[in-house]
């Protein structure tokens, strides 16, 4: 039995891989438990080592799982979930309609750009939690529709998420795996995502256009709404703006501390929490999400300890013929168009060291030249890729079951008729820029 997991253990550790993307995919059972599964299959049939060997270079299971992304996801749940009791975010969105004076159309652009700002710095799924209530009061008002605005509101959590590296939980991946720092992120993504919401919201402004409407009454309302008892608890509220603020300045100064991002998100998240009650605080932290990435970066190491990942990775080059530009727009694609389908989490955490072995300079076919786009490649198709159907992001899936429990249904149809053109416009555009910016 042994001899033959031995012999077999990438086929057996691809099996469990692709058995477990089929299990999040279909949500029959909670992705959660699937990767734990998973995980637990990949260590009694001795796919993974279960301890170090440095004698042999051996990895153990646990340097297969990545404590940087775990330690970053964790640290900023925190600070967020503590940030938001004061009220902060509310008040800041509602400012924002205020500027707006109530036209429909401006109010539009501010919610997303909003949105889109916001979860560049906040995971998109607490963007969203936070957005939704006022984006229905926004529609009361106007007496129209929610759904145009909520669709808008979720493609643009997606597109800003791109933009930095604790915008997305794909690039947190990527970020750990590739050495590439919150500044890198910024730097590499921030224009063309900036290009692709602008280009993005205008489209959609277009197409619900119809739905923008309103009488002057209803517009003077907007812009009067009442902000003054927003913030709940205003010393919580300084306290954690200038630590979020702290905390990010910790990540853009990555280049000249040399200081990981998650050391910095774990100190935030420390501090918040001497002022608070820890068990009500580490309640609400997301622990299916982490314990979700534990189980995942287990099953991944056992294919990646069988040889599966350089087996793909040797794969890619014969197909592309060794081409780093053949390589980066089918990274770039493939990933788009499989992010909207299953989830982009275990998808980025399968191919970044996918990618990492095909750049590995002891891998005798690894491909050489500007090997930053195929990272940069696979951030835009996993983040932007995610609006592409209502289950291509725990954001979508979060507003569209929101929306129906208020009676707004969101259907599987009506929502990809949007996210495909959105995602075409995406993909197409940072093609262009990966063309321009690296390869030609």
């Amino acid at each position: 039995m042994i001899d033959f997991i031995q012999t077999h253990g990438m086929i057996i550790s691809g099996a469990i891989l692709l058995i477990a993307y089929i299990f999040i995919a279909s949500e029959k059972i909670q992705k959660s438990v699937v990767a734990l599964v998973g995980a637990s299959l990949t260590m009694l049939l001795g796919l993974v080592p279960l301890t170090l060997n440095l004698e042999n270079n051996v990895k153990g299971v646990f340097e297969y799982v990545d404590f940087e992304v775990i330690f970053l996801l964790i640290g900023m749940m925190i600070i967020v979930h503590i940030a938001s009791r004061s009220g902060v975010f509310k008040w800041m969105a509602i400012n924002l309609l205020k500027a707006t004076k109530g036209h429909p159309k401006t109010v539009l652009f501010a919610l997303a750009a909003f949105t889109a700002f916001a979860s560049a710095f906040l995971d998109n799924v607490t963007t969203v939690v936070l957005m939704m209530p006022i984006t229905f009061v926004i529609a009361k008002e106007f007496e129209t529709d929610p759904v145009p605005f909520l669709i808008t509101e979720v493609l643009a959590s997606n597109i800003g998420g791109t933009a930095t590296l604790i915008g997305d939980p794909p690039n947190i991946i990527i970020g750990t795996r590739a050495g590439l720092s919150f500044m890198d992120f910024v730097r590499e993504l921030t224009p063309i995502v900036f290009i692709i919401f602008m280009i993005s919201i205008g489209i959609l402004i277009f197409i619900f256009r119809k739905h923008l409407k309103a009488t002057p009454e209803k517009m003077a309302h907007i812009a009067n709404l009442d902000n003054s008892n927003t913030i709940t608890d205003k010393g919580l509220m300084i306290r954690s703006v200038i630590t979020l603020a702290l905390v990010i300045l910790g990540f853009v100064t990555h280049d000249i501390t040399h200081i990981s991002a998650f050391v910095f998100a774990v100190a935030g998240a420390s501090f918040l929490l001497l002022f608070e009650k820890p068990k009500e605080i580490y309640r609400d932290v997301e622990w299916l999400t982490i314990f979700f990435f534990i189980g995942l970066f287990i099953i991944i190491g056992g294919f990646e300890a069988n040889g599966g990942i350089k087996f793909l990775a040797d794969q890619l080059i014969v197909l592309t013929h060794g081409s780093i530009e053949a390589a980066t727009m089918i990274i770039l694609w493939a990933s788009g168009i499989l992010s909207g389908i299953i989830d982009n989490i275990p998808y980025t955490a399968t191919m970044a060291p996918l990618i990492s072995e095909l750049i590995n300079p002891a891998n005798p076919n690894a491909m050489t030249g500007p090997v930053h786009a195929l990272w940069w490649a696979l951030s835009l198709g996993a983040c932007l890729g995610g609006n592409l159907t209502i289950i291509g992001a725990a954001a979508n899936v979060l507003v569209s079951e929101t929306a129906a429990s208020h009676g707004h249904k969101i259907s599987f149809l009506r929502f990809m008729k949007y996210g495909c053109l959105i995602v075409f416009i995406s993909l197409a555009l940072s093609s262009v820029y990966l063309y321009f910016r690296y390869l030609r």
